[in-house]
């Protein structure tokens, strides 16, 4: 193998990458999951009185 490889400066990223999107998406996802569990809880706990 070579020894180059693993020198992070010589790596060349296949796409650019935009962090602010990435993380926005990531709330956004994280926040739609939270979400949906919060509203299950919330019909079962209705149903159940």
């Amino acid at each position: 193998m070579s020894e180059q490889q693993y020198h992070p400066e010589l790596h060349v990223y296949e796409e650019e990458r935009n962090d602010l999107i990435d993380v926005a998406v990531g709330f956004g996802g994280f926040f739609g999951v939270l979400f949906l569990i919060a509203l299950v809880a919330t019909i079962v706990s209705l149903l159940m009185k």
